[in-house]
């Protein structure tokens, strides 16, 4: 019979689940939308991120596809990228919105928000 060894891994379940939470969060996505991404249900992504159910690797990989991250970030192994992502989820989705625009009207536009933004500066 193999003995049991008294490796401990470098990072818990619990840690595991909160960094899952905090990384959806920055890239601005609701749990319903990211099992909506995932092909789960929005109540297995709780119980993942709330440490309730063991995260396994494939679902890792999964997470970090959708999230646009490392699994290593996920993981703790790696620290998270300070990659200017912003906190606020409705700033995010107009993001999203202008991405999806036509490149002309989407080059008014930020020519609009440049030239506001000029005009902030000077006040």
């Amino acid at each position: 019979m193999p003995r049991v060894g008294s490796y401990i891994s470098p990072v818990d379940e619990k840690t595991i689940a909160r960094r899952l939470k905090e990384i959806r969060k920055r890239r601005g996505k609701t749990q319903a939308e990211l099992a909506g991404i995932l092909g789960v249900d929005q109540t297995l992504v709780s119980a993942y991120e709330r440490g309730v159910v063991r995260v396994h690797g494939a679902i890792v990989a999964a997470f970090a596809k959708a999230l646009r991250i490392s699994a290593d970030e996920i993981l703790g192994l790696k620290d998270m990228q300070k990659d200017g992502i912003f906190s606020d989820r409705r700033f995010i989705r107009r993001l999203e919105k202008i991405e999806k625009l036509p490149k002309r009207a989407k080059q008014a536009l930020l020519k609009t928000i440049d030239t506001y933004l000029v005009g902030a500066e000077k006040r």
